[in-house]
């Protein structure tokens, strides 16, 4: 609101300077002020009205300016001083204003105020280092280059300046007293005249003016040819001469005539490959010349050269380098002596080694070498070192070779030689290069006998720097050295190069690459013998593996533990040192590693799980990273080696410790044992079963081995025991007949007497007494009937009741009872029927009785015997008679 007010106020200001409309006028109006400098502005009343200077204040842009810096020129007039600073709003205004009153019409309708713009800028800077080109261009006039009329020039002008206050440049070129004149806003400009003014005067000049100032640059007067620039020397060759290797003729055509402008030449020249240039020196060629001869070049050798000119009175300008011309120059002997160097190898099973010559060119080479010269001296002994009288064999090796244009900067190697060499020989070896011109100096090498031992160098040190390979060692002290051959192989091939005898450190000169690793070795030399050497491995940049290592497993996986194998990463590919292998490894749940040095390429993984599935894979690291192998799997057995045998040896060894332990029992517990399992039964043979029965007199017989002691249950067929039970059944008398009996299994029906047949009462078929029966030993028994099974009724087909006869029979040796020992109990009448006649040969076998079971028919019973009888039925017996009288003593 403010500033369209006063910018309204400022244009009605030209049209009404006297009108009483305006209370306040300002001046001076519209200013270039330079910046840097103070400004006074004044500002008077022109209505007196009412007002006074003490009515007013100053305002610059937004800031109000302090009344200190205020001057009170009378009642009327006010007058403020302010500094001109770059920094400001835009437009930039200065504004004297009326102080707010109340009720005030002035204030109130704007007209109490009046201002001025301020233009600010910089003088202009005074134009320096004019530079003015009149450069030479083909114009085609009787086929002669002239040189065009138009003159470039460029100035330089420091000082800043601003967008408000620019500055414009006038370049002003006088020619005697004809000026030519052009105006520009940039620093450089160019000037055309009617022709170019040869050999005369110029007067060049440049000012610079503002609306704050004007100021001109120093006048440059020089002649005219001192500002050409001409073309290159045109037409530029080089020749060769036989007989002068180390010289070339250059000759070249002027650019312009003489006439017009007097030249001096420059000369450069280089090998091909190399990035130095070699110069003429500049007063050999300050001349107007034509041509040159460049001497003290190496032979055969390519060389680039290039020529350029300028006036000859220290002329502004050089012209451009003309285009490259190459020529090689001719060959020359070689001055130098080939590089001659071995590799030894060891022969395996014989006592010999394998040495392979090799060298490389003379430098310079002088020329294309066709062939080697060889000789070698077989000495006896290597410290007497005369090859004088020593036999030598002498042969020329010739190579083929393409002709190398880079001269001395390309050496290439050559395997000369390969002998076989005894470890107790020492030989010397000559070898001389021979080109098409001549022959070099011989180089010389020894190789002693394999015990004899050089010191070696000490304190070996390799490493990269500033994309150079760096080796340090310390010299041998037991011997100086003459020299030192700092050697480098990889797969790829090996170099050398040889440093002088005071050198202590020194940078690989060969090119070697990144990622790759280097056998450094560093020999000291002895005039000619050849040290041990000292060697390290090293890379010039070191990378990330470019494959990681295969993994295996070797053997058989165990239970808990597995052993891991995997081989190294060749050496192409490893791309560093390997630090150390991780080794990761997953049951598909959880994912384990293990970290192991870089030098070892197995690992037994431990605490694993049994019959589980693995994944592993393993991660070679070097300094820069690490790379992943591929991956493998294998299971965990189920039970680990061994654990099964152990587990059948543990069975079979408790098992046979049980049953030792059972056979040991056995043996001291025998009586217990027996006593449990067999019970003792009383022996009848040793009772006093004769005195009871006094009728039958004991006859003491050895028992056979067919009769079993104890007791025998018979079951006596039902159609039989009737005649038994005729009998008294409380005493029964041994039966006098043979019977045999059948093993049966023990309960009803059978007998509890072992599986063999054998004789119920005695073993002898003689005789018809009761005493003769007693063969073996003196038995008792007795037939009871019984009533059944735990008193149950069998019943028969008889149509009665059946009892069940039982003959009971004892062996044991206690003490008869009482009632069985009565001798006066008289022996019950025997009515049992008549067994079947036996056969009378002791040899034939026995027929076995007609007892009929309780479950066989009571028919067939009565058809066996051949008669029937009538049942009668019987109270049971017991099968022990009632002890009357205690025991009889035996």
């Amino acid at each position: 609101m403010v500033s369209t007010l006063v910018l309204q106020l400022l244009s009605l200001f030209s049209l009404v300077t006297t009108s009483r409309e305006y209370p306040l006028l300002t001046g001076p109006q519209s200013p270039v002020l330079e910046i840097g400098t103070n400004f006074t502005a004044t500002c008077w009343i022109n209505d007196t009205t009412g007002l006074t200077v003490d009515d007013l204040y100053w305002k610059h842009s937004r800031t109000v300016i302090a009344e200190e810096h205020y001057r009170k020129i009378n009642r009327t007039t006010l007058s403020v001083t302010i500094p001109v600073t770059a920094t400001g709003e835009k437009p930039d205004l200065l504004l004297c204003r009326c102080k707010e009153k109340p009720n005030s019409v002035q204030h109130n309708n704007g007209r109490c105020q009046h201002g001025i713009f301020l233009t600010k800028g910089y003088r202009p800077a005074k134009p320096e280092n004019i530079f003015c080109q009149a450069r030479q261009d083909k114009f085609s006039r009787s086929s002669v280059l002239f040189i065009p009329p138009t003159i470039n020039c460029t100035w330089e002008a420091d000082g800043p300046q601003t967008s408000e206050v620019p500055v414009t440049y006038t370049l002003n070129v006088v020619v005697l007293s004809s000026k030519n004149s052009t105006s520009t806003k940039e620093k450089s400009a160019s000037v055309t005249m009617d022709i170019f003014p040869n050999h005369m005067l110029l007067d060049i000049s440049v000012e610079a003016e503002n609306k704050l100032g004007k100021v001109e640059s120093e006048h440059l007067i020089r002649e005219s040819a001192w500002f050409v620039k001409t073309n290159p020397p045109s037409r530029v060759r080089a020749i060769s001469e036989d007989g002068f290797p180390t010289s070339l003729l250059i000759n070249w055509t002027h650019p312009i005539p003489e006439d017009y402008l007097r030249l001096i030449y420059e000369i450069r020249f280089c090998a091909r490959g190399s990035s130095h240039w070699d110069y003429v020196p500049f007063q050999d060629t300050a001349k107007y010349i034509q041509s040159f001869r460049l001497q003290n070049l190496q032979p055969d050798t390519v060389y680039i050269i290039q020529v350029c000119c300028q006036y000859y009175k220290d002329g502004q300008y050089w012209s451009d380098w003309s285009s490259n011309v190459t020529k090689r120059t001719p060959e020359d002997r070689p001055t130098s002596k080939p590089d001659l160097w071995r590799i030894i190898s060891n022969v395996d099973g014989a006592h010999e080694r394998r040495v392979q010559f090799i060298c490389k060119d003379p430098v310079p080479p002088n020329g294309r070498i066709k062939r080697f010269d060889l000789r070698i001296v077989e000495l006896g002994d290597r410290r007497k070192d005369n090859v004088k009288n020593a036999s030598a064999a002498s042969e020329s090796v010739y190579v083929n070779r393409s002709h190398g244009d880079a001269g001395a900067t390309q050496r290439e190697i050559t395997a000369i030689k390969e002998i076989r060499l005894a470890d107790n020989k020492a030989v010397k070896v000559f070898v001389a290069a021979v080109n098409a011109v001549g022959r070099s100096p011989e180089a010389e090498l020894a190789i002693s006998t394999k015990a004899y031992h050089f010191p070696t160098v000490k304190e070996l040190k390799v490493w990269p720097e500033h994309g150079q390979m760096w080796v340090e060692w310390t010299a041998p002290s037991s011997k100086n050295a003459s020299e030192f051959v700092v050697e480098w192989e990889s797969a790829e091939g090996m170099d050398w190069q040889r440093e002088s005898r005071g050198a202590r450190r020194a940078a690989i000169k060969g090119s070697l690459k990144s990622f790759v690793c280097y056998n450094i070795s560093v020999y000291p030399v002895f005039y000619g013998w050849v040290g041990e050497p000292t060697t390290m491995e090293a890379y010039l940049e070191e990378g990330v593996p470019s494959k990681g290592p295969v993994v295996e497993v070797s053997g058989k996986p165990g239970r808990n533990q597995v052993d891991l194998v995997w081989s190294e990463i060749p050496l192409s590919e490893r791309r560093g040192f390997i630090t150390n292998y991780t080794i990761y490894y997953t049951n598909g749940t959880n994912v384990y590693n293990v970290t192991v040095p870089g030098n070892i390429t197995s690992y037994t993984l431990k605490s694993l799980v049994g019959d589980t599935k693995y994944d592993t894979w393993i991660r070679a690291s070097t300094i820069k990273g690490s790379t992943k192998g591929f991956n493998h799997s294998f299971t965990t057995q189920k039970y680990a080696p061994g654990e099964i045998e152990g587990i059948v040896t543990g069975v079979s060894v408790g098992f046979f410790f049980i049953v030792l332990v059972m056979m040991l029992l056995c043996f001291c517990k025998e009586d217990v044992i027996k006593k449990n399992c067999w019970p003792w039964i009383p022996n009848p043979g040793e009772s006093t079963i004769g005195n009871w029965a006094p009728d039958y007199p004991l006859k003491v017989e050895t028992p056979k081995e067919n009769h079993l002691s104890g007791i025998c249950v018979l079951d006596v067929d039902e159609c039989e025991g009737k005649s038994v039970l005729e009998e008294d059944k409380a005493n029964l008398p041994l039966k006098r007949d043979k019977y045999l009996s059948e093993e049966h299994s023990s309960g009803i029906g059978g007998s509890s007497c072992m599986s063999s047949p054998r004789q119920s009462v005695s073993d002898s078929d003689e005789g018809g007494d009761l005493a003769d029966t007693t063969a073996s030993t003196v038995q008792y028994s007795s037939v009871v009937a019984s009533s059944g099974y735990k008193g149950q009724t069998p019943t028969s087909h008889c149509h009665a009741p059946q009892q069940q006869v039982v003959f009971s029979r004892s062996e044991s040796t206690q003490p008869l009872l009482d009632s069985e020992e009565s001798a006066d109990a008289p022996p019950p009448q025997d009515h049992r029927r008549t067994p079947r006649r036996q056969p009378t040969d002791q040899h034939e076998a026995l027929e076995p009785l007609d007892f009929c079971p309780l479950v066989e028919d009571c028919e067939q019973s009565a058809s066996a015997d051949g008669a029937s009888a009538e049942w009668i039925p019987a109270a049971p017996l017991s099968n022990y008679m009632p002890q009357l009288g205690g025991y009889r003593p035996q």
